[in-house]
């Protein structure tokens, strides 16, 4: 048994109100990991766009961008496919450590990509106007990139935990405890 194992043991024993408490902490962790994959990958694969793809305007959906600023359809799929990745990192991750959970994947995972979607939709229509607005405020356009991912990964994560923590309530222990309950009901 992991070192990890045994402080959720642990924070278990001390009560419900302990286990969140550690459950939170460990769901930071894992959202910090998520928040550097959002905040840093598109800056990285914007380093593979032309400045012209980048700065391209489109209209799609409800998402709109006249392009420029670095504001482009480049960017809308950089952070787009970013926001993706992380939210798939912190899924299995968040379910298998954060909350122990056993979980049936094919039901809270099409659950969580609803959630995941109507916050990546959000967060799309977030980005090209909070981007626009810091840089006719005169903020550096990749400063304006960097904090406008910043605060929808902040936006995220505080709703992501409520959501987590009734998705994976299913622990794992309590699986291998009715299983031996059952048994033991069987033997009697």
């Amino acid at each position: 048994m992991g070192k990890l194992d045994n402080l959720d043991k642990a924070a278990a024993g001390k009560g419900s109100g302990i286990n969140t408490l550690w459950q939170f902490i460990k769901f930071i962790v894992v959202s910090l990991g998520a928040f550097v994959i959002q905040t840093v990958l598109p800056l990285i694969i914007k380093l593979f766009m032309s400045d012209e793809f980048q700065n391209r305007a489109y209209e799609f959906f409800v998402f709109k961008s006249d392009g420029g600023m670095d504001n482009g359809l480049g960017i809308f799929i950089a952070a787009t496919a970013s926001n993706i990745i992380a939210q798939i990192v912190a899924f299995f991750i968040n379910r298998d450590k954060t909350f122990n959970s056993s979980a049936n994947v094919a039901v809270t995972l099409p659950i969580y990509i609803v959630f995941t979607i109507a916050l990546i939709c959000f967060s799309a229509w977030l980005t090209p106007t909070l981007q626009g607005f810091l840089v006719g405020k005169n903020v550096n356009e990749s400063l304006a990139l960097f904090i406008t991912n910043a605060v929808c990964g902040a936006i995220q994560f505080f709703l992501y935990f409520p959501v987590d923590k009734i998705l994976f309530h299913k622990k794992k222990e309590d699986k291998t405890e009715e299983k031996a309950e059952k048994e033991t009901a069987n033997k009697a």
